[in-house]
Parts: structure tokens; C-alpha cells; sequence
């Protein structure tokens, strides 16, 4: 008999798979990043249809089978129904994560900032979107390792907020926040 886990989880993308499963790349609270498959999720009267759309955060349950993970069930928690700036901004932060994630390994902090950061872009307004897009970038940076001397430096990377007081202080070195970003993703050469 397999277990089922229940876990929180950020959809990162998603993938038609057959005629009516669909393959989704999750970042979940207990796991790290899991590949995931859910079936006949595409047909009109799937439950999880709605939950596990892209970009949103849905409460799963996931069980470890032979061939790797499956969904076995899901529940909305938060869609992805910002303006379309916000949800292009999530789609760019899911894919950089995508390309810097490897494998499983649980990371709280990674998890908590890229869900705060969804929470944030989600009910912000449009004029603060580039600076959570630009902190969320460093935190997810600074969770992976690829900033460290630069992040010491802050007190941006003690806590995962997007309040006024820590997008002030990212305003205040958005330049040498920016070039430090930039310079780790240079250097990952992924």
C-alpha cells in the first residue's frame, strides 16, 4: 500500500501528458521541487482541474508510486488572479526556479518566499510589482546559494516579507541588488 503525503505547493508548470493527465513541475513545502502526474485532471468533471492550474497554490496530496509521484488530490488555496504584469512576473520567478531547482530537497525559506511573493504580486498593486519580482529573484537566489557575501550585507534575506519597510530598503540598493542578481545568474551558466 503507497502513503499519501499532504503538503502545500506552488504551481510551477504544467504539461499535457496523454489524452486526459496532465505532468506538473510543483514546488511544495515538504519536498522541494517534485515532478508530478495527475490523471484525467484535463476532462470536464475533474476535481482538481481548477486547483492545480499554473501559477497557483493548492493544497496536495501526493503519493510515491513506482514510476514517481502522483496527485492524488487537491484543493485551491490562492489562484493566480492578478493583473497580467503580476502573473507575468510569477511566471518569470516559476521559471528561474525551474532552472535552479534540481532534484528534491526541502527548503522552507525558498518555499515561503516564492509563496509570499505570490501572495504579494497577487494583491499589490502594479506600481510595486517589479521591486517583489526583483527581491523574490534574490531571495530565491540567496536560498540556492548563488549570493551569499552580497546578502549579508541586508536584512532583506533574514525574513521572506514583501512589506513597505523591506521593499523601501530594496529600493534603496536597487542597483546593487540588481547587479548582484544579475551577476548570479551569469554565473550559474545554466
Amino acid at each position: 500500500m503507497y502513503r499519501k503525503y499532504h503538503t502545500e505547493a506552488i504551481v510551477l508548470s504544467s504539461r499535457e501528458s496523454g489524452e486526459n493527465d496532465r505532468a506538473f513541475a510543483l514546488y511544495t513545502r515538504d519536498f522541494g521541487l517534485v515532478r508530478a502526474r495527475a490523471s484525467a485532471v484535463r476532462t470536464e468533471g475533474s476535481k482538481m482541474r481548477y486547483a492545480l492550474q499554473s501559477y497557483a497554490v493548492a493544497g496536495v496530496s501526493l503519493v510515491r508510486g513506482k514510476r514517481g509521484w502522483r496527485i492524488a488530490g487537491a484543493t485551491a488555496q490562492r489562484g493566480a488572479a492578478g493583473s497580467v504584469e503580476s502573473l507575468f512576473a510569477i511566471a518569470r520567478i516559476a521559471a528561474l526556479a525551474l532552472r535552479l531547482v534540481q532534484g528534491e530537497e526541502k527548503n522552507e525559506y525558498l518555499f515561503i518566499a516564492l509563496s509570499e511573493a505570490h501572495q504579494a504580486l497577487m494583491h499589490r498593486a502594479c506600481e510595486a510589482q517589479g521591486m517583489i519580482e526583483l527581491v523574490c529573484v534574490a531571495r530565491v537566489l540567496y536560498a540556492l546559494g548563488y549570493l551569499s557575501d552580497e546578502a549579508l550585507q541586508t536584512a532583506l534575506f533574514t525574513h521572506t516579507a514583501y512589506t513597505g519597510e523591506s521593499l523601501l530598503e530594496a529600493e534603496t540598493m536597487k542597483d546593487s541588488l540588481l547587479s548582484s542578481v544579475n551577476r548570479a545568474i551569469r554565473e550559474t551558466q545554466l
